[in-house]
């Protein structure tokens, strides 16, 4: 005799493997598989040639993406077997309902493994979002308090280990490059950068200006107060990457003492550096390496990073379609609101993305205020 329970078990799974299939050969359409294999067959060769070491930089290219693409193409592939092997977990199961003996360990795995599945194909799909030329990239992230007083230079510190711990879930790196001290708390800004593929992909869903409501701690009389701090993002591009030429004659270089907060962000040392680009007046600063020269060599880094951005955004109609529109660091500019009283709530303005998880929001739980803002983003395009 027939198990209904079974069936139905056996039936929704094999439903949710007929969709999951679908959106793999979907998945092989837009995300260019056979082209990346194409490519991959390519670069191989070139990787095989023994003089392929004779220019550096080129062959640190080739790697670089030829190891990017075997990771894809690995994924992607396996995805596909275990695909397959669903499918025959299916089998086996339909045969011991047959059989009038259901058999619930092969059905149990076959559900945790179809869940698994989702979360895989799903994480494959977001990858489609990042289709701009530097999302792959690493990215400077600059935050600065806004409007607020003290409780919006802590509100830039807690954003500072908002992102640093964002970037820790998602087993990236985190170098922060300069971070000034509040005047009795937090910070008047910090320059980081994050390392990992898509980092500059990911965090440029963040850039604006971020708001928060809570009960100052800073205030005697435990009121509400609002206060504001705003994030802007650059990608890190290649040493070689040559977009930007600086002439040396326009840079005003200054040395100066680091300081960081309490000692936490930077090491102390005499020998941070802040470079001004006088034709644009762009300053950057870097503080944490150990010598003036690799503080230098960061900054000069930064710097060109920033003026081909700049470059970049001149040469398009659209300004903010890289460079992004920060508006004032202030009421009415905000993209995103961060309530802790009267009531719990986090609620991104551009899509509406939303959760009373405060805590676990600041703890970086972020991906799916960026996944939203990524997905609004590409339906514009």
């Amino acid at each position: 005799m027939a198990d209904p329970k079974a069936e139905n078990a056996l039936r929704e799974a094999l439903s949710t493997i007929e969709d999951l299939e679908s959106r793999w050969s979907a998945a092989r359409d837009y995300l260019k598989i056979d082209e990346s294999r194409a490519r991959h067959a390519v670069l191989s060769a070139e990787a095989a040639d023994p003089d392929l070491w004779n220019d550096q930089d080129h062959a640190r290219e080739v790697t670089t993406e030829l190891g990017r693409l075997s990771n894809d193409l690995d994924s992607f592939d396996e995805l596909r077997a275990a695909l397959d092997d669903c499918l025959v977990l299916t089998e086996f199961s339909r045969e011991a309902l047959v059989a009038g003996e259901p058999d619930w360990s092969l059905l149990d795995e076959l559900s945790t493994t179809v869940s698994s599945l989702e979360g895989r194909i799903a994480a494959l799909e977001t990858q489609s979002l990042f289709s701009g030329p530097y999302d792959a990239n690493d990215a400077i992230v600059e935050l600065h308090a806004g409007a607020g007083g003290t409780d919006a230079q802590d509100w830039t510190e807690m954003l500072l280990r908002m992102y640093s711990r964002w970037a820790e879930r998602r087993g990236f790196g985190v170098e922060i490059d300069e971070a000034t001290e509040g005047q009795e708390a937090g910070l008047l800004s910090a320059t980081f950068i994050v390392k990992g593929r898509f980092a500059y992909g990911w965090l440029s869903a963040e850039r604006g200006v971020h708001r928060l409501v809570r009960i100052s701690p800073f205030d005697s009389q435990a009121r509400r107060q609002t206060s504001f701090a705003s994030l802007d993002v650059t990608p890190l591009l290649d040493d070689n990457a040559g977009e930007v030429e600086i002439d040396e004659k326009d840079l005003r270089i200054d040395t100066y003492r680091s300081s960081g907060a309490g000692g936490q962000h930077v090491n102390k040392t005499d020998s941070a550096i802040r470079i001004t680009h006088l034709p644009t007046n762009t300053v950057v600063s870097c503080q944490n390496e150990r010598s003036q020269h690799q503080n230098r060599a960061r900054a000069m880094q930064i710097l060109e990073a920033k003026l081909a951005e700049r470059a970049r955004a001149e040469r398009r109609a659209e300004m903010d379609a890289l460079s992004g529109n920060r508006g004032d660091n202030a009421w009415g500019s905000q993209i995103r609101s961060y309530v802790q009283a009267p009531y719990q709530l986090v609620k991104d303005h551009r899509t509406d993305f939303e959760t009373g998880n405060v805590e676990a929001v600041l703890d970086g739980d972020l991906d799916g205020f960026m996944e939203a803002e990524l997905r609004r983003q590409r339906a514009r395009a």
